[in-house]
């Protein structure tokens, strides 16, 4: 194989584009994948203004000691007088919002007693607060 050198010593002046060209392939890459998540439009229910000013009910508050005492707003309840308490708050005009703090240690199965318990009776608003909180 014969090669040629050049034996001009004029320097090249014509451009490389092949790195200006990938560069703009990629930037096309990257605007096609992300075009459709910025064009996409988040549906967002906000309340009318002047609407009704509904002052949501204190929540009610439902503590789990280590041992297993569960406390419905600080006094001391039976898992039968837990099920009233909840179909009762249940069956307000508007339910309260549940908040149950769990103590650190507290059993798994307990925690899971009351969750299910405030779902099964259609209590929808359920928080985990802190322990602190309800004492």
């Amino acid at each position: 194989m014969a090669f040629s050198a050049r034996n001009d010593a004029a320097p090249i002046s014509g451009i490389n584009v092949t790195p200006l060209v990938d560069v703009l392939l990629v930037l096309l890459i990257i605007f096609m994948i992300s075009a459709p998540v910025v064009a996409h439009k988040a549906r967002v229910d906000l309340p009318a203004p002047g609407s009704s000013t509904d002052v949501e009910p204190d929540p009610a508050r439902v503590a789990i000691d280590a041992d297993g005492s569960i406390f419905w707003n600080g006094t001391l309840v039976t898992d039968a007088a837990l099920e009233r308490q909840i179909d009762i708050a249940a069956a307000s005009a508007q339910p309260p919002r549940l908040v149950i703090a769990a103590a650190d240690n507290a059993s798994y199965e307990d925690v899971t007693k009351v969750l299910t318990e405030a779902k099964v009776r259609g209590l929808t608003k359920i928080d985990f607060g802190s322990r602190q909180a309800t004492d």
